[in-house]
């Protein structure tokens, strides 16, 4: 196996197992959900009571659908794109702005994580909990900084083994409209 195809394979695999683990946490949190409001609703209706503090766990739960997605919306290269000029620039010019989008995602996510672990850590330090079940907020805050951090990660894979759906000119593809 030659040196670059076995980078490949292991580029294919960190994405194979991002997407695994992100994909697996935003269905659990999702259908945490959903049961949840199933009994809520069925509760309020059946016996007249709802579930204590449902609307702070959906917050919650919905913070780790989320944050879980954003690292596959940038595996799968399903995020807003702005492409009407992409008809007049040639693919060369195209690239390039793959690379500068790819670079300025990376630095604003890792700043943003960097930020979320501050701000996790000042949560932490102020014992910060939600007001009706007192569920400690910083782990969550971590977690979303963590999410941002496997993000910015995704898009240095990204950067450095483009792939067809993501990078105009890989695998020959025209981009336009993707």
């Amino acid at each position: 196996m030659s040196i670059a195809h076995a980078g490949q394979h292991r580029a294919a695999l960190i994405r194979r197992l991002l997407a695994g683990l992100c994909g697996s946490l935003a269905a659990v949190a999702l259908f945490g959900i959903m049961m949840l409001t199933l009994v809520d609703v069925s509760g309020r209706k059946l016996l007249s009571e709802s579930v204590p503090g449902s609307l702070e766990l959906t917050e919650l739960l919905m913070v780790i659908v989320i944050f879980a997605a954003l690292p596959l919306v940038s595996l799968a290269g399903e995020h807003v794109v702005f492409d009407s000029l992409d008809a007049w620039w040639s693919p060369g010019v195209r690239k390039v702005q793959g690379w500068i989008v790819d670079g300025v995602c990376i630095a604003a996510l890792a700043g943003l994580a960097g930020l979320m672990w501050l701000k996790g850590m000042q949560m932490a330090d102020y014992g910060e909990t939600t007001a009706q079940l007192k569920l400690v907020k910083a782990p969550f805050v971590y977690g979303m900084s963590v999410l941002c951090a496997l993000t910015a990660f995704v898009h240095i894979l990204l950067l450095l083994s483009p792939v067809a759906h993501h990078h105009i000119g890989v695998d020959g593809s025209p981009g336009v409209g993707v």
